[in-house]
């Protein structure tokens, strides 16, 4: 059986709640202060803060940590919102952190951030503050894109954007942001892992290919800017682990990729609906053990356990396990009768990531063959894509 961990989203609630819920799930179903000093104190900093987005800041080596806190940090902004309570009445305040991007005043942060806020007010390393709005969000991807009011003439110090896809495990990075209300806060760490998989809670859609780290990061870092050694934005903080579901930093936090953000960013900025294709199953990488388990001749492939009730799997008449989340839940054991899915699209696909990983490189409508192993025989169905479920 898997074990469950905690997963606490990095926001600081005045009331100190945290969202906490179990990781990798499949499918649905189944904030003291401290301001830094100025961009222009250190000729590393002149060189580093271009503006550019496409990493055209080109610099031999690492910088120190106290240079790159001194370029980056007038990039990072504290971003404070009040959100309307409908019930209770009153209002919530909570603070987070984000990423100036662009000369404008867009700043890219959290989704969690900026949910729900009826005002939004953002504080610059100066200690100046000024109001904001949402441009656009992608909830599936917990990303968000606000833009400042610069109508007082505000001046902005843009941060430069580095490639997420050239990240290895054991890199140095650092992360800046205003934990617990610290702002400015600076702390670094190395990569633990790239490539990680986490849900924010059972049935959320999982964020793929996030970047582990064990730099310190707490509740008010969600928004602000995890940077390599030359002080590039390589993703953007956002949740941590923790077993014991306490809201304080163990060692195991998350970052969603610069890349990943740089995707969907026109779409943000343009105020358009992300959307993110699904499929609707859950399933186990198809080991010889599981193969063994539950009577299957394939040698690898992804054995499908649940399909999702009203589910594109559902309508292409694909098979699970088991017949519902509950019944999953309950055994002890995997369950003969479920598909498996040899080839999406011609492709060989051997894990649950793998197929994933296919499908999110894929629009909501599109279609895809499904290769699939059924009592011993081959076929194939088709499955046109949905919107993941909100």
């Amino acid at each position: 059986m898997r074990k469950h961990i905690k997963t606490i989203a990095l926001t600081a609630v005045v009331a100190g709640a945290l969202t906490a819920g179990a990781v990798l799930a499949i499918s649905p179903g189944g904030g003291g202060s401290g301001d830094g000093p100025t961009a222009s104190s250190t000729p590393a900093a002149a060189q580093l803060l271009t503006g550019s987005n496409n990493n055209t800041a080109a610099l031999s080596g690492c910088l120190s940590a106290s240079d790159v806190y001194q370029s980056v940090r007038p990039a990072v902004v504290e971003i404070n919102t009040t959100t309307q309570q409908r019930r209770l009445g009153g209002s919530t305040e909570a603070s987070g952190s984000g990423i100036i991007i662009s000369d404008d005043g867009t700043i890219l942060t959290n989704n969690h951030v900026v949910a729900g806020a009826s005002q939004l007010e953002v504080k610059f390393s100066d200690g100046s503050t000024t109001s904001a709005k949402v441009l656009g969000t992608d909830p599936g991807d917990d990303l968000a894109v606000i833009r400042a009011d610069l109508s007082s003439g505000q001046q902005v110090t843009v941060a430069s954007l580095g490639n997420s896809d050239s990240v290895q495990p054991g890199d140095p990075v650092l992360a800046i942001g205003n934990p617990l209300g610290y702002e400015g806060t600076i702390t670094e760490g190395i990569v633990s892992a790239t490539g990680r998989t986490f849900a924010s809670g059972q049935g959320t859609r999982p964020i793929r290919n996030m970047i582990q780290t064990d730099a310190s990061v707490n509740p008010g870092n969600s928004g602000g800017p995890l940077l390599d050694c030359q002080g590039k934005v390589i993703g953007i903080n956002s949740a941590l682990e923790n077993p014991t579901g306490q809201n304080f930093n163990i060692g195991i936090a998350f970052a969603v990729p610069i890349n990943t953000a740089n995707r969907f960013l026109p779409d943000m900025k343009d105020g358009k609906a992300i959307s993110h294709p699904w499929l609707g199953i859950a399933g186990e990488d198809l080991t010889s053990t599981v193969a063994s388990q539950v009577n299957v001749s394939a040698k690898s492939g992804v054995y499908v356990t649940l399909v999702s009730s009203g589910s594109p799997a559902e309508h292409a008449g694909l098979r699970g396990a088991f017949q519902s989340a509950d019944e999953a839940a309950a055994s002890s054991s995997l369950r003969s009768g479920g598909d498996v899915i040899l080839k999406v699209d011609g492709k060989d696909v051997s894990s649950v990531d793998q197929v994933a990983s296919y499908l999110d490189q894929k629009k909501v409508g599109d279609s895809v063959t499904l290769t699939i192993l059924r009592d011993g025989q081959q076929t194939t169905v088709n499955a046109t894509l949905a919107e993941w479920p909100s």
